[in-house]
């Protein structure tokens, strides 16, 4: 595989609640900050989100031991509310998250352009723990 070549990599999780409450835990930066993480041991201390395209976010991620961290940072491609948000991170990476809602429940399906640091499988582990403890958070609250 070259450079050049993408990684298509998708996650999903299904959440018991409708899809514009599923949306604004998503999108409020005083949510992102309760629930973006991977694993307790680290956390997303600040959050910044200008929810349209053309708009710009930031989540600064960090080891709660303070011994690492880094701002993940974007621009919005592409916002329909309540239904899908595509966006460029700073590598170039694209990612397209799709909300579909059916009632009291909300399918959550990201895809996202693998990087080459790191095994697929480790990435993909990692995008779903943080969809996951989405989930947990937005079921909770």
């Amino acid at each position: 595989m070259t450079n050049q070549e993408k990684t298509s990599v998708t996650v999903e999780t299904t959440i018991k609640a409708p899809v514009e409450k599923v949306w604004q835990l998503w999108t409020s930066p005083e949510h992102i900050t309760k629930w973006n993480s991977a694993s307790e041991d680290w956390h997303t201390p600040k959050a910044e989100n200008d929810l349209r395209t053309g708009g710009k976010f930031m989540s600064r991620m960090e080891a709660r031991d303070g011994s690492m961290g880094f701002d993940f940072n974007g621009v919005y491609d592409e916002v329909k509310p309540n239904e899908l948000i595509a966006y460029s991170m700073e590598d170039g990476r694209k990612v397209k998250v799709t909300f579909s809602g059916n009632g009291s429940e909300t399918k959550v399906t990201e895809t996202f352009d693998a990087e080459n640091s790191n095994p697929v499988e480790m990435q993909r582990g990692g995008w779903q723990a943080i969809l996951d403890n989405f989930k947990k958070y937005t079921e909770a609250n």
